[in-house]
């Protein structure tokens, strides 16, 4: 399977499709099916509690390291991110990390916080332990504070990104013009979480125009925009669903009629605690 790659600002390139690893005690041979399917790019973290699984799936698939692209994530361990890596690594039978994400924000309480934890981030991309370096779920307050005080600026972002949470005040094209490229959880919501919103008529009807399916179309919808679509699933022929975004390209007309009627819908499915029930930011 030919997966498109987007530049980093360090380099580096990531595959714009993702099988993330948040499955469930089938999670080994799942794991393996999508490497065998071509699925080389997998999203993990420590708050998923996973690791192991992982880590012995990459094993008995028998692919090179190399071959594969392993982001991981951290939370739990943010007041020591040298030793949650290390962990991290140990768990998943790997010398390195493609990408190393801190998770969520909240940890927080100052620009010096998010700075201290930034340098440590920093240290684990000099040490050869992360290509590449990022973070995830930041608000443009969080990313500003971060490269107010970064050497090596964050690489990546990866935020809930859907037709249904766009993001405002421009905030994608923010990101890139400060060197971030963009990467999106949740992208499905308008098919599986919020299925009888304003897209849904669109969707079926632009899903049968390509002889495919509405999760096909969104995630080559998340593609287009330029942003990295991480997917998720409990089934092994899921995995062939979203492979079809690869084969299809959706029209100018279709792109925009997706973006226009989404925008007219706000539905935000992770950290709501931390938001106003209108904020789309």
């Amino acid at each position: 399977m030919d997966i498109p790659l987007l530049p980093l600002c360090d380099g580096n390139q990531i595959p714009m499709e993702v099988g993330d690893t948040k499955f469930d005690q089938r999670l080994v041979d799942l794991v393996k099916t999508a490497i065998e399917k071509g699925f080389y790019h997998l999203d993990c973290a420590e708050m998923y509690g996973t690791e192991e699984e992982v880590g012995r799936a990459i094993q008995e698939s028998g692919v090179p390291r190399e071959k594969l692209f392993i982001t991981n994530k951290v939370a739990q361990g943010i007041d020591d991110i040298h030793a949650a890596i290390q962990e991290s690594l140990k768990k998943l039978q790997t010398d390195y990390f493609d990408l190393y994400l801190i998770h969520i924000p909240f940890f927080a309480n100052s620009d010096a916080d998010f700075q201290r934890a930034w340098k440590s981030m920093e240290e684990i991309k000099r040490a050869g332990k992360a290509k590449s370096i990022g973070v995830s779920n930041y608000l443009r307050p969080h990313v500003k504070a971060t490269l107010a005080g970064a050497t090596i600026p964050p690489s990546f972002n990866q935020i809930e990104f859907h037709p249904y949470l766009q993001r405002g005040d421009n905030y994608l094209s923010w990101l890139r013009e400060n060197g971030l490229q963009v990467g999106s959880f949740k992208g499905l919501t308008p098919a599986f979480r919020a299925p009888d919103g304003p897209l849904l008529e669109p969707l079926a009807r632009i899903a049968k125009a390509h002889d495919t399916t509405e999760v096909a179309v969104l995630i080559n919808w998340i593609i287009q925009n330029k942003v990295v679509a991480v997917t998720t699933t409990t089934k092994p022929e899921r995995l062939d669903e979203y492979a079809q975004a690869l084969k299809i390209k959706l029209t100018q007309d279709e792109l925009q009629e997706i973006t226009d009627v989404g925008s007219t819908y706000h539905f935000r499915t992770s950290w709501p605690e931390h938001f106003e029930a209108d904020d789309r930011s």
